[in-house]
């Protein structure tokens, strides 16, 4: 209610209170939500190491996008030593939950072989989990696979077809390329 202004005037330093409250009584949500606070600099100096501190204690409940923040910190080395193995691994936690986001991610990782060996199949694999349920940038991965033949035969007619959804979904780099085409 505070964070966004819902009813009330926004006010950051409220919405944290509130959110303290919540998390010391072991709230995951408020935990994940002071981390994204920390994290982004919202009513509080941006601390990445905070927000890993908060993140840890909503993942260790099971909450995908503490999970899917963890993995960000560790993935560009946030506040922490940059490990993708530990990325991938916070990645997994929250895309078994069958987090899309998340399901890009170990896509990602496993595409370009960081923290895992580079694996084209396993990618495709993860980037359709994630496209099926509608990530434009998951599907927009998977039409560039398929234009430059990676873990799949180079079909040009395909890789224009998931662009093109990947388009509809929002993705503007697919946009501009299909405008440039």
């Amino acid at each position: 209610m505070y964070e966004n202004g819902d009813g009330v005037t926004q006010d950051y330093g409220e919405a944290m209170t509130w959110y303290r409250k919540a998390a010391e009584r072991g709230e995951a949500f408020a935990q994940k939500e002071i981390g994204s606070f920390y994290y982004n600099g919202r009513g509080v100096a941006q601390d990445y190491r905070e927000a890993m501190r908060w993140f840890r204690k909503a993942a260790d409940q099971g909450n995908a996008a503490a999970q899917n923040h963890i993995g960000l910190l560790y993935e560009n080395g946030w506040g922490v030593s940059r490990d993708y193995g530990e990325a991938l691994r916070w990645y997994r936690k929250s895309a078994d939950q069958g987090d899309a986001f998340a399901e890009n991610k170990v896509g990602w990782l496993h595409y370009n072989g960081w923290g895992v060996a580079q694996d084209y199949g396993e990618a495709m694999r993860w980037f359709r989990a994630a496209a099926d349920q509608g990530d434009a940038l998951a599907q927009n991965n998977i039409g560039w696979m398929y234009a430059k033949g990676q873990g799949v035969p180079r079909d040009l007619s395909e890789a224009r077809a998931w662009i093109q959804k990947a388009a509809a979904g929002g993705y503007e780099d697919a946009k501009r390329w299909l405008a440039a085409h």
